[in-house]
């Protein structure tokens, strides 16, 4: 076995996940959506000939890194390595082989090092279109989401199959962006695969195996080593979600034993006949994400990082929803993991897990733009995130997902559409010693003169993100129209001239509010996180009229409410 010693290991690490890097710039830099060019809903991984995640982009979405490697392995079931060639590229978008939903393409790129198979590229992008109803929460079978590529070689020796790319020009409503994207994702494996071959030449490295083994083994050992700091025990939770007709329960059972993690979701509710179903391969990412979170976060990705983690869930429950329950918008029951396995961990590791966070609110559109182009695409918006022991949550930031928040000027000129406002509201992030983050007002207005179909695949609209430690709630997510609410998991017909008014959840809480700093609550207040009655609803403090905290009044009052 060959072996490197340490800072050797440390240089040809950071080499890789800087090749991971490029990929990921390369991708954004060519691509035709907002998806990709400013939300960066995407992941570019790196593998060796063996198919084991060596490196990925900092710039990564975790459930995407998370199921890449299971990607791999199906399309190497279905594309044996010695099948391939230089030039070939697999894709996939099939939800229970890909990420979970027929939006997301996966294409691959095998590493030729003249005649030899190194390694393989692979990058994963949100399409803007896939054809069928659109992205949303209300189709009853995948067959209505879209179109469902089994594993297939988009090109065989650099030889492009036109017959794919004129099946997906033909059903998609923006096939100048959809192909567009499809090949972008082409060309960011091509540099990938280019610059893996230069870092090889540069360290006169053969083959990758042993890097691959001195990398993971090493993730491997730090893992092992943290998840035997935590006590050896069974630690479980159950939560309530947002349904169609009923709400959702979800439910976990963590084990800890010596060096291992065995996660189990038995007791979880079953599929339902709307798109919010789960394939395993994202509910095994996002337990992935949680635990890595928990023990081993600075260490980049890569597949001995999760050795120690074993996932399981039961066939019949809608975090394993089988073929063909629709799964287009998974997200709205499947970001749940995070909060749910963090509740079970906060019996284990209470200085560690993260209050509730809001949810990211992802809603599509479709329609005509004013100069009479056909739209399709995503909007994301975000909540407050969780607090933690010794640190706020921030305001309107994207949790567990980390896609960015497309800018408004952008989105304007993609949709003719107007966003009229977005304010931080007050009160909204769940009180605490560390305050739960803001979530924020927006306003849309369809400027396009035509109707918008909106789908809404809205969560945290009835169970709000809950405080640890004695923190308070975070404030519901509300869609608003004139004439009252709407369902945040239905659709909307905005007609010209209309709007649209959503208030993002706020985060949960963490700690006493009444042993909140003074100080920090002074500053919540000049800043707009806090509303005067809400400083002195929440946090005990007594608030002047020049908004300025008495110290004193609050001292006392404080006092009192403790003596209750």
């Amino acid at each position: 076995m060959q072996r490197f010693d340490p800072i050797s290991l440390k240089i040809l690490w950071d080499r890789l996940v800087s090749i991971a890097d490029e990929v990921v710039l390369s991708l954004v830099r060519t691509s035709f959506s907002i998806n990709v060019r400013e939300g960066y809903d995407l992941s570019c991984i790196l593998f060796d000939h063996r198919g084991r995640m060596i490196a990925q982009g900092n710039y990564s979405v975790p459930s995407f890194t998370g199921t890449a490697p299971q990607t791999l392995a199906h399309m190497l079931r279905d594309c044996p390595p010695e099948t391939l060639s230089p030039g070939d590229i697999v894709m996939t978008n099939d939800p229970w082989m890909g990420t979970g939903h027929l939006f997301d393409i996966n294409v691959m790129r095998p590493v030729f090092r003249g005649d030899r198979l190194v390694g393989y590229t692979m990058s994963v992008t949100h399409l803007p279109d896939i054809g069928g109803a659109g992205m949303s929460s209300t189709c009853t079978e995948v067959y209505q989401e879209g179109l469902r590529f089994p594993v297939c070689k988009l090109a065989e020796k650099a030889r492009m199959n036109q017959m794919i790319l004129d099946l997906v020009r033909m059903n998609v409503r923006v096939p100048e962006q959809v192909i567009g994207d499809i090949m972008a994702n082409v060309s960011c494996n091509e540099v990938g695969g280019r610059a893996l071959l230069e870092f090889m030449d540069e360290y006169g490295l053969e083959e990758l195996s042993g890097l691959s083994d001195a990398i993971n083994d090493h993730a491997a050992a730090a893992m092992r080593e943290e998840i035997a700091t935590i006590p050896d025990g069974v630690y479980e939770n159950a939560i309530q979600i947002e349904g169609i007709e009923a709400p959702i329960e979800l439910a976990a059972r963590i084990e800890v034993r010596g060096p291992d993690i065995a996660i189990d979701f038995t007791g979880t509710g079953g599929p339902v006949r709307a798109s919010i179903n789960v394939p395993f391969c994202y509910t095994q990412a996002q337990s992935y994400y949680v635990v890595k979170c928990l023990t081993i976060p600075s260490l980049p990705n890569n597949e001995g990082a999760v050795r120690h983690i074993a996932v399981t869930a039961p066939e019949d429950c809608i975090l394993n929803a089988q073929p063909p329950w629709p799964t287009g918008g998974r997200h709205s029951v499947g970001h749940f993991i995070v909060p749910l396995l963090m509740g079970a961990m906060e019996q284990a590791l209470p200085e560690r897990v993260q209050a509730d966070v809001s949810m990211m609110n992802v809603f599509s559109v479709k329609g005509h733009h004013r100069d009479g182009e056909e739209i399709s695409s995503l909007f994301f918006l975000a909540g407050g995130f969780g607090a933690l022991s010794g640190i706020d949550g921030r305001a309107v930031t994207p949790a567990p997902s980390n896609m960015t928040v497309v800018p408004t000027e952008i989105w304007e000129n993609l949709t003719s559409m107007t966003v009229e406002k977005r304010e931080i509201l007050a009160d909204s992030g769940g009180p605490g010693t560390w305050r739960g983050g803001s979530g924020q007002e927006t306003v849309f207005r369809n400027d396009t003169g035509n109707l918008l179909d909106l789908a809404l695949m809205g969560q945290r609209t009835e169970f709000p993100a809950r405080g640890f430690a004695g923190g308070g709630d975070g404030a519901l997510r509300r869609y608003l129209r004139e004439g009252g609410e709407v369902d945040g998991k239905g659709r909307i017909l905005l007609a010209p001239g209309d709007s649209v008014v959503m208030h993002e959840a706020g985060g949960g809480g963490f700690g006493d509010p009444l042993q909140r700093d003074l100080v920090e609550v002074q500053r919540d207040l000049d800043d707009g996180h806090v509303t005067a009655a809400g400083a002195t609803r929440d946090y005990g403090c007594v608030v002047g009229a020049a908004g300025v905290i008495d110290a004193a009044a609050t001292h006392d009052l404080r006092a009192s409410r403790a003596g209750k």
